[in-house]
This record gives C-alpha cells, structure tokens and sequence, in this order.
C-alpha cells in the first residue's frame, strides 16, 4: 500500500509525512494539511464490531498516518486511551429518545476534546523524534472553552513542549474557564482575551503567519504547532469514534451489516462532523450528517444558500463552544469540493479575509451533497433537554441539546427514520446552570458548585473527578490581553522581550 502524504489546501506546500504535518499544525502558506487520498478501511465492519477502542484506532490511524510504525502508533494509542477515560467502552453509546448518543465525555476534561488531545502529545512527540526535532515545540492554542483545557491537560510537563491558551473572557462557562485557569505544569499558559472566539482564532492564525516572530523564535530555540483542530493530529483521532460506534451498534445487533445510519453533530469549527465525513469516505455505512448549529447559524446559512458570510453579529449563548463564524474546518471540505483545486479554496479563504464572505458554485453544493444544516435556537435547545429528561430520564449537555433538537426537527420535516448517532460532546456537569435551568429549575443558587450539586440530586450521574478537582483548586493564570496584544503576551510567556 502507499504512503499516504500531505499537502496544504492552498497549495504552498507537497509531499508531506504525517508526522511532519502534526509537528507544523498548520501549513506555511496558512493553509490545512489535507492527505493525497482518504483511504479505504481494509477490515470489514463485522471484523470491527468484536474490537475494542484501542483496537479500533490502530485500524483507522495505520492508514492516515503512514510513517509511523506499527509500534510507535500502538504506543501512542495504548499511552492515550487508558485510565484516565472512567468506562472501559471509551466512548460508549447510550439509547435515549430514539436515538444513540455517543458520549464523547469519558475522558479527563469531560469533553469530546478528550478524545483526540488524549493522543495529540504521544503523537507529536514521537514525530519530533522522528524528524530530529531539536527546538522546543510551542503549541498555540485558541479556545471556545474545551479545547483549551484538553489540549493542557495532555501537554502539561510534557518534556520539550509548552503551552499558550487563548480563550474569550467572558465568552465559556465559569466551569470551563475554572478548568483552564487552575490548570497545573510549569510549560502552561493561559490568556483570556477581550474578545470573542473568533478573535483569538485569527490572532492565533497571524502568529502562525507571521515569518518575522517565526525567526526569532527558532534563534531562540522554539518552533510553533497547534492542538487545534486545523492539525491534521487532531482531526485523524476523531475519526475513530465514528467508526467505533457503528461497530458498537453492529456488535450489539441494534443494527443490520451494511445498515445505513445518519449522523448528527453539534458543530462549530466543523471539525467533529468533517471527521464523520472521513469516516463516511473511509468506507462506514452513513447517510446523512447532520450539521447542528445554535444561534450563531453560519454554518446552516451555508449549506442552504451556498454562501458563507460571516458577517453577522456574534450571539454568546447557553452552548459557547459553539459560538463561532469562522468555521477552520470547512476549509477542509471545500477543497474536497473543488475536487481538491488549492487555487480555487485560496480564492475563497481570500475572499473570506478581505470581504468577509465567500460564494460555492453549484457543483461544488452537490459534492457537499452529504451534508445538511440545521440550526436550533436556546429556546429550542432548553426544550429538547427538558424533554429527554422528562421522558426517559437522561440528562445532556448544552451543546448535545442543540443536536437533539436539530435531529427531532429534521425526522418531523423528513420522516426519515434511518437510526442516528448523535455525537454527545460534553457532560451535563459542564454546563450546569444552563442544563438545570433547562430542567425545570429557574430558582438556582449564585454559587457555581452548589448548582453541581443540584444537578447531582436530578441526574444521579456521578460528579465527575474533573469538576470535583476544580472545586477548591488555586488560580494558576490571570492574565489577560487585547486581541490586539496576543503576539506580545506570546512574546513576553516565552522570554523573548527578555534582553
């Protein structure tokens, strides 16, 4: 079998190992890394329904990430997915309301983040070996609330890394900042910035970009990579989950070989449901994807029009991790859809960056064909939370709610009754406040933990070790910047306005 190799969606840069793509993140022209092909799964999916986790994601990475051997993966995936998720299953399905909900929260942050920033380290630090890497790797980071602490949690004190995490003050719950700002390991930063998500993703993107601090930065020993979900490192793990699942629901007879299921996702940097789309390609039987988005609905506006614009006010909501117009991750996709023109998808992301939109041709709409938007409003969302709840006892999250109410809406509007897997990416505890009031309860305590306790006595879940930690630990980090000021606070965390 060839090597699968890497080239950025606009075309600066060819013929890249997979290890070599994790390490840089992003792309030198500020393209994403894309593989030459998506390969085909060379085990059937009744061979797959009898494997474990573990199992399953060596099948699924051996064929993205080509130079890594078979030992050097298998380390990776056993150091990655071991105690630190609180279920055997690792993602485990529960059926409620009619649908499956993949619980992506079993892991050390209690987000889906967990399951790709668990391996993201053992991954990147092998390929740093693997190419005598000799600087020490600075992963940059910008976060709607999970993406952060994960990315932390799996790189604290990880020796030749460090960490800076941008997040948007005022802009994740008190549970997500509280799991970022305590977080510990002398190579960790933390930056909350006075804006939105958006911001500190573009701030990200111009450091990424900017060749003069590039060169600084290697005379001084230091190299930059990312933990987001624009490294090809992240992207290839989420992955594995989907076809995880319909191995669980072949395994457990809830459906046929060969069944077609549809997907729903709760989406904002489109990262998670691209990862769908992979699997789809990959050779598991989906359908649809549903893509899910709060009130922030670029992404539903997108696939129903053909145009993105991103030119809209930004709406903060009960699920923040959703809250973004600039999704990263679609650049992915449209480079798909142009049948892989990285002329064309620079075009585009030009005209995203200067005119604040860009417009798809109808032939690229029908290569998307897959894909279907839906939009819930924070009312909706409430609702559909509320009324799981109410009928069978199970308690999800906010941004979960969002995909609960999208898929409910999309089976009235279709009566398509293809069984689905909704991708369920935070535990409840997460956002507390908003799924208790979501429940019923509009009378709720100030204090942040008395409302967890609360959600304790309703659910019966048990509260999570990453809350409980959370509770009583010390404030590690307290700066704060501008957008404006992310490069210097870059600058200043690593020394270099050091004379």
């Amino acid at each position: 079998m060839m090597n699968i190799v890497y080239q950025s969606t606009r075309g600066g840069e060819s013929g890249v190992t997979s290890s070599q793509a994790i390490l840089k993140g992003l792309a030198c022209d500020g393209g994403l890394f894309m593989p030459n092909r998506i390969p085909k799964l060379d085990i059937s999916m009744k061979e797959l329904a009898g494997k474990t986790y573990q199992e399953t994601a060596y099948e699924v990475m051996k064929l993205f990430l080509t130079d890594f051997t078979r030992e050097e993966l298998k380390a990776c995936i056993d150091g990655a997915y071991d105690g630190k998720f609180d279920t055997e299953a690792i993602a485990p399905l529960a059926k409620a309301d009619g649908a499956f909900y993949l619980e992506l929260f079993h892991g050390s942050t209690i987000a889906f983040k967990d399951m790709a920033l668990s391996i993201l380290p053992y991954l990147m630090t092998t390929a740093a070996r693997k190419n005598h890497l000799d600087k020490e790797i600075v992963i940059l980071t910008a976060t709607s609330g999970d993406t952060g602490k994960a990315a932390m949690a799996g790189f604290a004190d990880v020796k030749g890394t460090r960490i800076i995490v941008f997040y948007p003050k005022n802009g994740v719950s008190r549970i997500q900042e509280l799991q970022m700002v305590t977080q510990k390991g002398d190579n960790t930063g933390v930056v909350a910035i006075h804006g939105n998500f958006d911001d500190a993703q573009t701030g990200v993107k111009r450091i990424f970009a900017d060749k003069e601090l590039a060169r600084e930065m290697e005379e001084k020993g230091f190299v930059f990579s990312s933990a987001n979900s624009i490294n090809i490192g992240r992207l290839v793990p989420q992955i594995v989950y989907y076809v995880y699942a319909y191995g669980q629901l072949l395994h457990s007879g809830e459906i046929a070989d060969g069944e077609k299921i549809n997907v729903t996702v709760p989406t904002g940097n489109f990262g998670n449901i691209l990862a769908a789309y992979f699997a789809k390609e990959m050779g598991v039987p989906i359908g649809r994807l549903i893509c899910a988005s709060n009130d922030n609905k670029v992404l539903y506006d997108f696939f129903r029009t053909g145009v993105y614009d991103r030119k809209r006010d930004f709406l903060l909501t009960i699920s923040p991790s959703m809250d973004i117009l600039i999704s990263s991750n679609l650049e992915r996709l449209i480079y798909l859809s142009t049948g892989c023109d990285p002329e064309r998808t620079a075009g585009l992301m030009a005209d995203l960056a200067e005119r604040g939109e860009y417009t798809v041709t109808e032939e690229m709409k029908e290569r998307m064909a897959d894909f279907l938007g839906g939009f819930a409003t924070q009312e909706e969302d409430k609702a559909a939370i509320r009324q799981v709840y109410k009928d069978t006892g199970y308690v999800m999250d906010t941004h979960t709610g969002v995909a609960s109410a999208v898929y409910q809406k999309y089976k009235k509007d279709t009566g398509d009754e293809t069984k689905t897997v909704i991708a369920s990416t935070a535990s409840p505890y997460k956002f507390a406040r908003s799924v208790m009031e979501a429940v019923g309860d509009s009378r709720l305590p100030e204090d942040e933990f008395a409302v967890i306790d609360l959600l304790n006595q309703v659910s019966a879940m048990k509260i999570p070790g990453a809350v409980e930690e959370v509770r009583t630990a010390p404030v590690r980090h307290d700066r704060e910047c501008d957008a404006e000021g992310m490069k210097e606070t870059v600058r200043d965390i690593l020394g270099l306005n050091v004379i």
